[in-house]
């Protein structure tokens, strides 16, 4: 099959076109094949493809493999096909990850400007700084007229710069050798334990981790497996190394005789609260409900802490910009209206 990189809303767009078709009933090769009508002649020929080993007996989830969708995507189809709820899958799926794609989208729009305008300053700033201000400063010298507060603000920047830069080159390096050398070859769960200790980061990837093996073990637990059986679910997805491994630690932790919930308590990449609605649900016998309901409450919490970083990141920068741009005036100015006083 040919691959043709499906952007983020192409691969959503599809995913929910096939639900709302499953959901009406239409066979999943029927959707596949109405969905053609609605797309350019090179998607055409990937879904007739895919119909084709859709026939030959190949699961969905290993056409979209080969359609290079995105990993989660393929995650909730691989789960759906085993718990029965494609249509429902089909259409969660596509909008839980279209809104994280607005969401970096927006921030990268909220983020862009702002550091547009960084750059034009800071070329402005190299100027003033090696070319205009020494000239002005040599004659504000010769006249006994004292650096003023954004004269000192310009040479401090200045003198810090190089060593901001030189510690963020530092930075980048350090860490792109941590990653192909040591992190990269880390067992999964091995990874996320470490990302864990990245502030503000561990945050946001807790409460996403929480919310899709919340959700896709209640969609399992719903659709009549037991825990051990959706945990198998969780090993056979070769897809997701990292939900792989950690349905195959659940398992083995169980057969020794440990507690569910308290298993959830070893991983710090999970909300503490997971622990706790595990117990509840075994006790009341409503485990699947309550998982549900969590996983909304993670993707509820996602999306607010997201909107409340977005809104604090751009007036820090726009503070920062206004602060040099100010200063550089100043630094000009006060200087030039104390000559022309003592003219």
């Amino acid at each position: 099959m040919k691959r043709h990189k499906w952007t983020i809303k192409e691969q959503t767009t599809f995913l929910k076109m096939m639900g709302e078709l499953l959901l009406r009933g239409y066979p999943l090769t029927e959707a596949l094949d109405s969905i053609t009508f609605h797309l350019p002649k090179n998607r055409k020929n990937e879904i007739k493809e895919g119909i084709d080993c859709l026939k030959e007996g190949y699961p969905f989830y290993s056409i979209l493999q080969k359609m290079d969708f995105h990993e989660h995507l393929i995650g909730y189809v691989f789960f759906a096909e085993q718990h029965g709820g494609l249509a429902t899958a089909f259409i969660e799926g596509s909008q839980i990850i279209q809104k994280r794609a607005n969401d970096l989208a927006k921030l990268k729009k909220l983020i862009s400007y702002p550091l547009f305008l960084m750059l034009i300053t800071i070329i402005i700033f190299t100027f003033v700084q090696k070319y205009l201000l020494p000239n002005f400063s040599s004659l504000f010298s010769t006249m006994n007229i004292e650096a003023n507060f954004f004269t000192n603000v310009i040479y401090l920047v200045s003198d810090m710069l190089p060593i901001l830069l030189l510690f963020l080159l530092i930075f980048i390096l350090f860490s792109t050798y941590y990653y192909f050398r040591f992190f990269r070859i880390l067992q999964p769960i091995e990874q996320k334990v470490k990302l864990m200790k990245i502030p503000i980061v561990a945050g946001f990837l807790r409460l996403f981790y929480s919310h899709y093996f919340s959700i896709q073990l209640s969609h399992l637990l719903s659709g009549g497996l037991s825990i051990n059986e959706a945990l198998s679910m969780f090993e056979r997805n070769e897809e997701q190394p990292f939900y792989k491994q950690l349905g195959s630690e659940i398992k083995l932790s169980l057969r020794t005789g440990e507690k569910l919930e308290n298993i959830f308590n070893l991983y710090p990449f999970f909300e503490r609260e997971l622990a706790m609605i595990v117990k509840h649900g075994q006790e009341n016998g409503k485990l699947a409900e309550e998982l549900l309901f969590f996983a909304n409450v993670c993707l509820q919490t996602l999306e607010e802490q997201m909107d409340k970083w977005m809104k604090k990141i751009q007036p820090v920068l726009y503070m920062l910009i206004g602060l040099l741009i100010v200063s550089m005036y100043m630094a000009v100015l006060l200087p030039m209206f104390h000559l022309l006083d003592g003219i």
